[in-house]
């Protein structure tokens, strides 16, 4: 009650807010002027911290990931008073919502099969990519931007964004998938690129640029959001965290250039909990070492 009247005292003044309180003055009075307990001086240090943390990651952070990345930082912290600490600022995480599917489905013909059957899951990088294409409204026009996720990791490996459908916007998104990690000297070979029906996947030229790095291609193939869950999931976070929560877009442009940074937040600082809260490039380094080490002790 105290804190409520010293936030509107300069309002309605002391004497009226503890009459309709049913609080003495003299109570108001003397906890104002009583030195802050250690508790209030931990909370106060520990807001500041935590609005550090949800300014830093596109304010999208909930009570979760907040945090697990104050624990990384090494305070030792309750959740439960990081979720009271929040509250009392009014930080909440950001909700994600679905929208309509942007591709379109193909012709039956000579479809891929399914080779994931809703089982996202991998052993390691460069086993399963998942891609999609998704949408985004500008002041200028609507601007589509495509990706391309490594399952295991949940790394963006290659994005694109384009004003029109065609096949080059898959294509180049799956270039720069494949450029990121070959560049590194990663083997491709039996990788798995899954997708859903639409005919930007079907492209002649797409399956081709798979079958160049013998790479093998998968369809969903009951034509629903659940046969390429991990990509659609992958979109209505890029909706969530970037485009609802820092637009409106005036173009392309300006659409591009915050993806990208987005992207790089992504991979490299965003707080994963299916990946134990590390973000996927820690998540990678983690697996590299730990092969490593096998390969070491196996060796030696």
């Amino acid at each position: 009650m105290c804190a409520f009247i010293e936030e509107h005292r300069d309002q309605h003044g002391v004497e009226p807010i503890c009459r309709v309180l049913q609080i003495a003055p003299s109570t108001y009075y003397a906890h104002r002027s009583r030195p802050a307990s250690a508790r209030d001086l931990r909370d106060e240090k520990l807001t500041e911290e935590i609005k550090t943390v949800h300014k830093e990651n596109y304010g999208v952070y909930g009570v979760r990931k907040i945090h697990a990345q104050l624990r990384r930082q090494g305070h030792q912290v309750a959740r439960c008073t990081v979720e009271r600490l929040m509250r009392a600022e009014g930080l909440r995480g950001v909700s994600r919502a679905k929208g309509p599917r942007t591709t379109r489905p193909a012709p039956e013909t000579g479809r891929p099969q399914d080779l994931v059957e809703r089982k996202f899951s991998a052993e390691a990088p460069n086993r399963l990519w998942v891609a999609d294409i998704t949408y985004v409204r500008t002041f200028a026009s609507w601007v589509y931007a495509a990706f391309v996720l490594d399952v295991f990791s949940r790394r963006i490996v290659g994005w694109q964004v384009a004003t029109s459908l065609y096949t080059e916007l898959a294509l180049d998104a799956l270039e720069m998938g494949i450029w990121s990690r070959t560049k590194d000297g990663a083997d491709l070979t039996g990788l798995v690129h899954h997708s859903d029906r639409g005919v930007q996947y079907r492209a002649i030229r797409y399956a081709e640029r798979l079958a160049a790095e013998d790479a093998v291609a998968s369809v969903g193939s009951r034509g629903d959001s659940y046969d390429n869950a991990m990509a659609e999931a992958l979109n209505s976070l890029f909706k969530a965290e970037l485009v609802r929560n820092k637009g409106p877009w005036k173009d392309i442009n300006h659409l591009e250039v915050a993806l990208a940074e987005w992207v790089d937040w992504y991979n490299h600082r965003r707080l994963h909990g299916e990946l134990g809260h590390v973000p996927p490039s820690e998540y990678e380094q983690q697996h590299a070492g730990v092969n490593a080490g096998l390969l070491t002790t196996i060796s030696n």
